[in-house]
């Protein structure tokens, strides 16, 4: 039942985006420093955003999270928990 309502919630939100993407065709220009144009569509222009800005977050979080992956590899050796073995 669980598995159905994602799939659900899934299809819903693909035809949101979907529709959204249709009634946003439109060309926008972009102005860059130095003289520098790009004309694009509206949704292509977001989607590249949103994808810059989720990039920009992943590598942000990824040397925290690298650095307590060694951590806690540091401390399990420490008490001889080998590195497969799950915590209880």
């Amino acid at each position: 039942m669980i598995r159905l309502a994602g799939l659900i919630l899934k299809v819903l939100l693909f035809a949101a985006l979907l529709g959204f993407a249709i009634k946003n065709t439109a060309l926008v220009t972009v102005r860059y420093y130095f003289g520098v144009v790009w004309q694009a569509p509206l949704v292509v222009v977001l989607l590249l955003l949103f994808a810059l800005g989720a990039a920009t977050g992943i590598l942000a979080v990824s040397g925290v999270l690298l650095r307590q992956r060694r951590e806690l590899g540091r401390l399990r050796r420490q008490v001889g928990i080998p590195a497969g073995e799950e915590l209880r």
